[in-house]
């Protein structure tokens, strides 16, 4: 990058870091709590009784668990801070004539679960970004090696000479037309009107053509003769075993490749990497790992942004807001990626599954990024490629802007896509530090985590950034089941990264800082957090049902911890939600995904890596569906929990609500019957079954009294039924 200054803002700082306000507060408060949980502590171990030992001691390291757990989260508030980039700096003479070329890369693995519909309009939406269209490079990895996705991509490179130059004569947002299109309504804009229209037809007509193909499950003959990419599948190709495949769509670098008006596309690149059954494939990591091979020979841009297929672009100049941070001539050498959040399109109002994390987004991983350590999530994040391809912090990477094409050097397509398809290949990897040292790791479910620290303990430093306006939107689950699956993937992939040399403990020892190591433990112990959470809700109901006391009784000083902490933490959530632009329906909502996370999709990732680490079973990688039938919808645009399946953890959700039900109901009964004296012996369990009771009143309407699909089925009621009747029988004497 050229060192010429602007006359007026030569020198001036392209972003800013500021501290969170109200800090000061929140740690006095945090250590009131602290102060309250190591109370507990203490009464518990020189209070254990001769009736009911075991339930004392198993509720013990339940709260010895969680109260750990909660020092662990305090690093994530203790040291908040946010970033503001100057992107109107960056427009001055002095970056906008030597911004830097970009390489973007979506990854997607399946035509069914992830309909090539839905891909495209994540591809449009990065493609009309507002930057250089000769500076732009689009890559699509498709893991499924489907002709489908291949199709649709060819569609879409036809479509983006007409949706481009119309998003970016009337600044259109969202970038994703299915979005744009399903929120606008053009005939009300006059000076639009009929180019709207006109566009829209051509939108329809490319999608019912791509969704038609979709329905048949190929591609016609006729539309395969069009174009010389067809010709690289044969009859033997599958999933799971064929070549690698590489088509440059859109040769951006080429004043020929232009829209209707005229103006540059930017490049367009279909990659399929080859796949043997006797090959580990190492799943997005290894897609990952081609792209950037693959990338370093078409365009080679030092910057990178990766995507997933379903987290279109809805800020068309977030490219400048990441640049800020690279570009930052104090700063910005030392910078390894920026991260920015997940956040959803389709999610309803009170948020019924808790897909909008906003204590997380707005303040947990904005204090994680406190002490240098902000994740990487996998998606949304845009990387300097330098550290990605596996170097060293030096203090010397300034980012020089090149023009692509002395990258090329005059090669034709031709030429650039067989030079590319040797580095998609199986055996290109084979003895080399790829997955170990190069690009992201392999091993592990959660590759963008544990890639994260690796570069981090390299010298670099991440930059989270949570802007106002969504730089990236996705479609979030919108049924139980699927919610389920993807925590339980999330969080059996983290744990395993905890139990691995990757531990931040150990691997981070002196390379980032201890609120860092800190930070990511939070989420790396999601799984073990299940134990003590089943505990919390196994315990109290049974020590209810035979009378056996947890707690000190309401008339004892030494209930004031206990409730002090209950109700501190419960108060602290809230108000977190609450200032983060939440509601006090979707704070509780929350609380109930919680109780249901913990005690089904971390306890089966707790089990799972247990069986794994005993060599009893290896990890598959699950991708979760996008698509749901329109009855679900409706129910989830309502705010109805999907249930509706016969899953082992449902009946593990129904269990547990029957079971506090039934322990409530015996708190009920004795403190009616048998006055005062019983009801404050047993207060807090009565308490903690009836705040259990409250949060799965949607379980009990699916048990009794709802008749639709998402209800829950006969088969799980009567067996949940069972399985609760025997467990109040078990002794806990």
């Amino acid at each position: 990058m050229s060192g010429k200054k602007g006359e007026n803002e030569g020198g001036l700082p392209l972003f800013e870091t500021k501290v969170a306000r109200g800090r000061a507060a929140y740690k006095l408060v945090s250590i009131t709590i602290l102060f309250g949980i190591v109370s507990t502590w203490i009464y518990r171990l020189i209070n254990i009784p001769a009736t009911g030992k075991y339930a004392w001691i198993a509720i013990f390291f339940a709260e010895f668990f969680f109260g750990l757990h909660w020092i662990l989260t305090q690093a994530a508030r203790w040291n908040v801070v946010y970033r503001y980039p100057f992107k109107d700096r960056l427009s001055s003479t002095r970056y906008e004539e030597n911004l830097p070329p970009v390489d973007i890369f979506v990854c997607t693995a399946d035509p069914v679960l992830e309909p090539p519909s839905l891909v495209i309009n994540t591809v449009l939406s990065l493609m009309a970004y507002n930057y250089p269209p000769e500076k732009l490079s689009v890559y699509l990895s498709d893991d499924g090696g489907s002709q489908l996705t291949f199709y649709a991509l060819l569609e879409a490179s036809k479509f983006s000479k007409y949706w481009i130059p119309f998003c970016k004569k009337h600044n259109v947002e969202p970038r994703s037309p299915e979005v744009y299109f399903a929120r606008s309504n053009g005939v009300d804009e006059s000076n639009i009107a009929q180019e709207w229209t006109s566009i829209k037809k051509l939108y329809e007509d490319m999608k019912s053509r791509i969704d038609s193909a979709a329905a048949k499950g190929c591609v016609s003959k006729e539309i395969m003769d069009q174009h010389k990419g067809f010709s690289e599948w044969n009859s033997q190709a599958t999933k799971q075993d064929h070549q690698s495949i590489v088509q440059i769509l859109i040769d951006g670098w080429n004043s020929y490749a232009v829209d209707i008006d005229g103006n540059r596309l930017p490049t367009l690149v279909y990659l399929s990497r080859e796949k043997k059954p006797e090959f580990p494939h190492n799943f997005k990591a290894g897609s990952m790992n081609s792209l950037i091979r693959v990338s370093s020979e078409i365009s080679n841009a030092p910057i990178i942004l990766n995507v997933d297929c379903d987290m279109y672009s809805s800020d068309p100049d977030a490219i400048r807001d990441a640049l800020c941070f690279f570009l930052d001539e104090k700063q910005g050498q030392r910078i390894s990626y920026v991260q920015f959040p997940q956040n959803y399109n389709n999610t309803v109002k009170d948020d019924v599954y808790a897909n909008v994390t906003r204590a997380i987004n707005q303040i947990e991983l904005s204090g994680v990024d406190g002490y240098g350590g902000a994740l990487y999530v996998g998606t949304g994040c845009f990387h300097r490629r330098e550290s990605l391809s596996g170097k060293k912090y030096s203090g010397n990477h300034i980012i020089e802007s090149q023009n692509v094409k002395n990258n090329i050097n005059n090669r034709t397509i031709e030429e650039l896509e067989k030079a590319s398809k040797v580095l998609a290949n199986c055996s290109y990897e084979k003895g080399t530090l790829w997955g170990k040292e190069m690009g992201l790791v392999y091993g592990c479910p959660v590759e963008d985590i544990v890639t994260g620290l690796t570069i981090q303990c390299r010298g670099w430093m991440p930059i989270y950034y949570n802007p106002s306006k969504y730089a990236f939107q996705g479609v979030a689950p919108t049924t139980l089941d699927i919610s389920l699956i993807q925590f339980k993937r999330w969080s059996e992939g983290m744990f395993q990264i905890f139990l691995s040399k990757y531990c931040p403990f150990i691997y981070g020892h002196g390379k980032i800082k201890l609120g860092a190591q800190m930070g990511y433990c939070i989420y790396l112990l999601w799984a073990p957090i299940s134990l003590p959470a089943l505990c919390y809700l196994i315990i109290p109901p049974l020590c209810l049902l035979h009378n056996v006391p947890l707690f000190p009784q309401v008339s004892s000083l030494w209930i004031a911890p206990f409730a002090y902490v209950a109700a501190a933490k419960v108060g602290c959530t809230l108000v977190e939600d609450l200032m983060c632009g939440g509601t006090l329906r979707g704070w509780w909502n929350l609380q109930r995904m919680v109780m249901i996370r913990r005690t089904t999709s971390f306890l089966f990732a707790l089990i799972d890596t247990v069986s794994r680490q005993l060599g009893l079973s290896e990890t598959a990688f699950t991708i979760t569906g996008k698509v749901v039938d329109d009855e679900a919808h409706k129910r989830y645009e309502k705010g109805i929990i999907e249930f509706g399946s016969s899953s082992i953890m449902l009946i593990i959700i129904a269990t547990l609500a029957l079971l506090n039900l039934f322990g409530f109901a015996w708190g009920l009964k004795n403190a009616l019957f048998y006055g005062p004296e019983a009801f404050e012996k047993f207060t807090p369990e009565i308490t903690i079954c009836g705040t259990m009771v409250m949060l799965n009143l949607p379980v009990y309407e699916a048990l009794f009294f709802r008749s639709d699909k998402g209800s829950i089925p006969s088969s799980v009621l009567f067996k949940s039924i069972v399985i609760a009747s025997i467990a109040c029988l078990v002794p806990i004497y």
